[in-house]
């Protein structure tokens, strides 16, 4: 191993002279990058899909978030932006009261599988039937991360999670179940996809999606929602550098990544 010279060694935080800032990439809406989420978590970068695609609508200024009870609700002192904090299960119904009585809001809910499909399924599926004009955003990744790793109704069949140790079995613990393909069935729903953050280009298409999902609501077409599909290396016993593999081996093969429903013109 080579010494490097002592005028060459980098202080941390400091720049070395010799060094060209090229371009600042911190995120606009994101006040601070810094979280206590796992290494390899795919959360921060599905938020900060959301607020990418919050600057790019130019609705920073104009619009109120709802984050449910899970690893995410760390991330929601991060953001330069409205929020709320709804108990679990409970925020399509606190976005709805924001988007009644300030129609002119963007309103969306952040929530894990856990918090939004076994918490709190009857409130989003009630809310997409009224046909609310809200967008919810599921960061799926098929355990309860914060309350330590067990297996929800996302939990794909093989899957392993903290209670779930050989996998996830149907005839013991039931069959996953479907979020996005359930919403997008109802009546009152404007716009439903799937997406996911293993890979840029899939960061890329689900940017789009929330984009378009944002924008069906402010149109006033009805209800939309965006599942994300989120690495979670460590409820998933997996190395964090295989993560993505497995998001793509595991789950996405079950939660299939792609748009079910749109009614932009």
């Amino acid at each position: 191993m080579t010494n490097r010279p002592d005028d060459l060694r980098v202080v941390p935080g400091e720049v070395p002279d010799d060094a060209t800032l090229v371009a600042d990439f911190t995120p606009t809406l994101v006040d601070v990058g810094a979280h206590h989420l796992c290494p390899g978590c795919g959360e921060p970068v599905a938020i900060r899909a959301v607020m990418d695609a919050l600057a790019l609508l130019d609705l920073a200024d104009r619009c109120v978030a709802v984050f449910g009870i899970g690893c995410s609700t760390a991330f929601s002192n991060n953001l330069d932006v409205e929020v709320l904090q709804a108990l679990h299960g409970r925020a399509p119904s606190v976005a709805t009261g924001v988007a009644r009585m300030r129609p002119e809001l963007a309103v969306f809910t952040i929530q894990g599988d856990g918090d939004m499909a076994n918490e709190g399924l009857q409130e989003v599926l009630h809310a997409a039937a009224r046909g609310e004009r809200i967008v919810c955003i599921m960061l799926n990744n098929g355990v309860f991360g914060e309350t330590g790793g067990h297996l929800t109704v996302t939990t794909t069949v093989g899957q392993r999670t903290k209670n779930t140790l050989e996998g996830r079995d149907p005839a013991q613990h039931g069959h996953p179940m479907q979020i996005a393909e359930l919403v997008a069935g109802l009546q009152g729903v404007a716009y439903v996809a799937r997406g996911a953050v293993n890979d840029a280009g899939n960061v890329a298409r689900t940017k789009r999606m929330i984009v378009d999902a944002f924008t069906v609501a402010r149109q006033g077409l009805g209800f939309a929602l965006v599942e994300v599909l989120t690495m979670c290396p460590t409820g998933w016993f997996v190395p964090t550098d295989e993560a993505p593999a497995y998001l793509a081996d595991t789950i996405a093969s079950t939660h299939r990544v792609g748009v079910l429903r749109s009614e932009l013109p």
